[in-house]
C-alpha cells in the first residue's frame, strides 16, 4: 500500500481542505497518508473531518512557506512542511509526497533533499491536459523557463516514459512545440532540439503547434517551463470559462434550462472530463523520490486526486525506467560521436 508525505499545510485554503482531501483519498483509494504539518491544527482538523480509523499518520512540523514567499527563505526553514514531507520520502517513511503550496519552493526543496537521478540534468513538471480519447502530456509546465537543447531532450525521455508507465499508452507519440510544423520553423532551440528528436529512439511525429493539444495527435509535448506555464494556465482558465459562459447563457430562457435539465448527465460528464481537479497535481519528474504538486487554488477534489496521482506514480515504476532510457540516451550518443571520429 503507498505511502503519500502530504504537506498539509501547502494552497490558499489552507489546512481543513488538505486534510479532507487526504481522509478522502484513504477511503476511495488503496493507499496510506502521512500528514505534515503543525500536529495540533491537524490533529483538530482530522477530528473536524471525521478520520475514524483511516490509515493516516500525522507529523509534526512547526513551520509553514507561504504561497508567494521566496524561494531562498522557503530553503531555509528546515522544519516547513514541506521540507518535513519530502524528508519523508527521502528517509523511506513514506514513497511518495504531494503538495499544493509554493510550487517553486516544492520543487527546490524536493531538488536539494531528494537530488535529482542519474543523467537528470534538471527535473521538469508535468501535466495531462484532456483530448477527446484520452491525454496529452505536457512537459515542462513551470520548473524551467529556460532551457537548452539537452534539456528538453530529456524533458522528451521522461516524458514518453511517464505517459508510457502511468497512462499505459505503449509508444507514446512525441511532439516538440513551436510555431509551425515545418522543421525550419521555430527558433534556434526548437530547430536545434528537432534535430536531436528526430535522430533518437523515441516516436517524434516533429513540430506541432498549440492547437494539436486537444486533438490526440500528440501523446507527449515538449517545451520550455516558460511556455509550458502560460498553456497551462491559458488552458485551464479557458476550460472554466466556458462553463460559466453555459451557466450564464442557459439562464437567459426557460427553454434552455429545460433542455439543459434534459442534459444534465452530459453536462456532468463533459465538466468531469476537463476538470483540472480530477488530474490532481503535476508530477515532477527527474528527482530521486516521487513528487507532484499541485494547483495553489486545490479544493478537495483535487487534494484527493493530487495524492492518488502521487501514489500511481511510485507505483508505476517511472523513475527507473528514466534512468535507464537516459543512460541509454548517453551511450547511443558516445557511439554516435566515436563513429563520427
Amino acid at each position: 500500500m503507498p505511502r503519500v508525505a502530504v504537506d498539509a499545510m501547502g494552497g490558499d485554503l489552507g489546512p481543513r481542505v488538505v486534510v479532507e482531501g487526504a481522509v478522502a483519498a484513504c477511503r476511495e483509494f488503496n493507499l496510506q497518508v502521512v500528514l505534515v504539518g503543525p500536529q495540533g491544527v491537524v490533529a483538530e482538523e482530522l477530528r473536524r473531518a471525521q478520520a475514524g480509523d483511516a490509515p493516516i499518520q500525522v507529523v509534526d512540523a512547526a513551520e509553514a512557506v507561504g504561497m508567494g514567499e521566496k524561494v531562498t527563505r522557503a530553503t531555509l526553514k528546515k522544519r516547513s512542511s514541506i521540507t518535513v514531507a519530502v524528508g519523508q520520502v527521502r528517509d523511506g517513511a513514506a514513497d511518495a509526497f504531494f503538495s499544493a503550496g509554493n510550487t517553486a519552493a516544492c520543487w527546490t526543496i524536493a531538488k536539494l533533499v531528494l537530488g535529482t537521478l542519474e543523467e537528470v540534468d534538471r527535473p521538469a513538471l508535468a501535466a495531462a491536459l484532456p483530448h477527446p480519447s484520452g491525454r496529452t502530456v505536457l512537459i515542462d509546465v513551470g520548473a524551467n523557463a529556460n532551457c537548452n537543447a539537452r534539456n528538453l531532450e530529456e524533458f522528451a525521455v521522461m516524458g514518453k516514459v511517464y505517459t508510457r508507465q502511468v497512462f499505459h499508452t505503449p509508444n507514446p507519440r512525441v511532439g516538440l512545440m513551436s510555431m509551425g510544423e515545418e522543421e525550419t520553423k521555430g527558433n534556434q532551440l526548437t530547430k536545434e532540439v528537432h534535430e536531436a528528436l528526430k535522430g533518437s529512439s523515441l516516436n517524434f511525429i516533429g513540430n506541432v503547434e498549440g492547437g494539436d493539444i486537444f486533438t490526440g495527435r500528440v501523446d507527449v509535448i515538449v517545451m520550455d517551463g516558460f511556455t509550458g506555464n502560460v498553456v497551462l494556465k491559458a488552458s485551464e482558465t479557458l476550460a472554466d470559462t466556458l462553463m460559466r459562459l453555459i451557466k450564464e447563457e442557459i439562464q437567459r430562457k426557460n427553454v434552455r434550462k429545460v433542455g439543459a435539465f434534459l442534459s444534465k448527465g452530459a453536462f456532468n460528464a463533459v465538466r468531469h472530463r476537463i476538470d483540472p481537479s480530477e488530474y490532481g497535481g503535476a508530477p515532477l519528474l527527474g528527482v530521486k523520490g516521487c513528487c507532484v504538486i499541485g494547483h495553489g487554488r486545490s479544493n478537495a477534489l483535487a487534494i484527493k486526486h493530487g495524492i492518488r496521482t502521487a501514489a500511481d506514480f511510485f507505483t508505476s515504476g517511472v523513475n527507473e525506467r528514466i534512468e535507464a532510457e537516459l543512460r541509454a540516451l548517453g551511450h547511443r550518443k558516445e557511439k554516435a560521436a566515436e563513429t563520427k571520429s
